[in-house]
């Protein structure tokens, strides 16, 4: 594997405003991420880099003046790793995004991080000073060989292991089943290994868009074959009966096995710590960024 490229950047700001429904800041340490997943909805952030490089292969390490007056983000959501992962292996190194949580360390901001590493757990003791942090680990198959197919990733034992370290440490934590590849992704089996530690898992169905909708579509010809004419039915007719149908599976399954099931545009429930598990389905984006708008 060819070593990724690094460069150095200077930045005014490492918070910009975003319209997220889990975040009033999108924060991002880095530019581009080496975990090259294959189905990266942030590969069309390449257009505004510079880089001739293929995304997944290069990644910009953000420098920022340090933070003045971290406390007026006390109680603002940050929605850390929108766009990059902020554990991606080049923050062993670097660590920007430590340095960003010890700049805003007792501001009061509420944080929500989204990775698939567990470099994460060297910052535990750090998260936890943060009221209401949520950590939440990509998890799309217990099948190894198909995650090494998709990512550069942690693998998913490392990923689970990590979830789990962060639950008993008292740190609310997310299980985002992303993206769910029909016929593919075992969304009850995994639903059913993590519930006993997170306390949220978050659906989102594969949303092929881009460049990368070729490579998926090779992909599941080359390696599922039988899966093909399913594929060209969501993704060339636009039929939404699958979603539907694993929708009302897995509204079912979450009543049979005593969690909780809301849809993307009913997020009241999303902070709330002490309930049982709750599934969030968020497999029609446009209905998420309606909802985004209505709860600003």
């Amino acid at each position: 594997m060819t070593e990724p490229l690094i460069r150095e950047i200077c930045v005014k700001s490492i918070l910009s405003k975003s319209n997220l429904p889990v975040g009033e800041y999108s924060v991002n340490p880095y530019v581009g991420c080496t975990h090259a997943c294959q189905y990266c909805y942030a590969s069309f952030m390449k257009r505004f880099t510079g880089h001739p490089e293929p995304w997944g292969t290069f990644i910009d390490v953000k420098y920022w003046k340090e933070i003045k007056n971290p406390e007026k983000y006390a109680g603002k959501e940050l929605f850390i790793g929108s766009v990059t992962d902020p554990y991606n292996p080049q923050e062993e190194q670097y660590r920007r995004t430590r340095a960003l949580l010890e700049q805003l360390k007792g501001s009061g901001a509420k944080i929500t991080i989204a990775t698939k590493s567990d470099l994460v757990l060297r910052d535990l003791d750090l998260i936890r000073a943060f009221p209401d942090a949520l950590v939440s680990w990509s998890v799309n198959t217990l099948d190894e060989a198909f995650c090494r197919d998709m990512d550069r990733a942690a693998s998913i034992s490392r990923r689970l292991a990590a979830m789990k370290a962060f639950y008993h440490a008292g740190v609310r934590t997310t299980c985002f089943i992303s993206p769910i590849f029909p016929g593919i992704t075992e969304v009850k089996a995994i639903i059913q290994q993590v519930k006993q530690q997170c306390h949220f898992i978050w659906l989102e169905n594969l949303n092929l868009r881009g460049g990368y909708k070729t490579v998926i579509m090779d992909y599941i010809q080359e390696k599922y074959p039988r899966l093909l004419p399913l594929y060209h039915e969501i993704y060339h007719q636009k039929n939404r009966s699958y979603w539907n149908a694993l929708d009302a599976d897995l509204k079912a399954f979450a009543a049979e096995t005593g969690l909780d099931y809301a849809v993307n545009d009913d997020l009241s429930s999303l902070r709330d710590f002490n309930a049982p598990p709750l599934i969030v389905n968020y497999f029609y984006h446009e209905q998420i960024r309606k909802s985004a708008k209505i709860q600003k």
